[in-house]
């Protein structure tokens, strides 16, 4: 590698980390407190006035949970397997399936079964979501709104209206989530319109 290619990459290390930043919703003064990194030590690290080393990245992977290479961009050795390491928050189980900071995440979420039904206690957050149901009976509390998806259902909705996700009828919940901020939406494809055939009514 070339020094224009190692300054290229060093370069592009500060945008990564203020996009990961950002994406975990947490502010400077706060990832300063989390990794006793000063914080005008992060705002130059983020703007690219300082260089990056590994004693300001490993405390940010730490407080990431990410591998030190996603935070400097460097190049794939050839492995093509994607090590996944689930996440487990609520006592729900979220497995990510994508690895670039920014942008729309993808996550496998598990949700337990459940011997007596839990109580919605929603949130709000910045964002926008869209779900897919592989197995179980998913229940979607969306403000005023209590939904009931099979497997095969999807949904889209702004992440700022009160929102919970359950268990409909007490099994196990395996579903597909995209989660992007605000303006980030799933697209979705249908077929090739197909013009009406001569003689056809409409």
């Amino acid at each position: 590698m070339d020094r224009k290619t190692d300054n290229d990459v060093l370069d592009a290390v500060g945008p990564r980390l203020r996009a990961l930043r950002r994406d975990r919703g947490i502010t400077l003064a706060n990832l300063a407190a989390m990794t006793g990194v000063s914080e005008s030590s992060l705002s130059r690290l983020e703007s690219g006035q300082r260089r990056p080393s590994l004693e300001l990245l490993l405390p940010l992977a730490r407080i990431y949970d990410v591998p030190l290479d996603d935070l400097v961009g460097a190049p794939r050795t050839g492995d093509p397997r994607i090590h996944l390491k689930p996440i487990r928050r609520s006592g729900m189980t979220f497995v990510p399936l994508s690895r670039q900071p920014g942008g729309v995440h993808a996550f496998k979420m598990i949700i337990p079964a459940q011997p007596e039904p839990l109580e919605p206690t929603p949130q709000t957050h910045e964002g926008v979501e869209w779900l897919y149901v592989l197995n179980g009976r998913l229940r979607l509390v969306l403000g005023e709104r209590d939904l009931t998806l099979p497997p095969g259902e999807a949904a889209e909705f702004d992440t700022s209206l009160p929102h919970w996700l359950g268990s409909a009828d007490g099994g196990v919940v395996e579903l597909l989530i995209l989660f992007g901020l605000q303006g980030v939406r799933a697209h979705v494809r249908t077929g090739p319109h197909r013009p009406p055939q001569a003689g056809s009514r409409r």
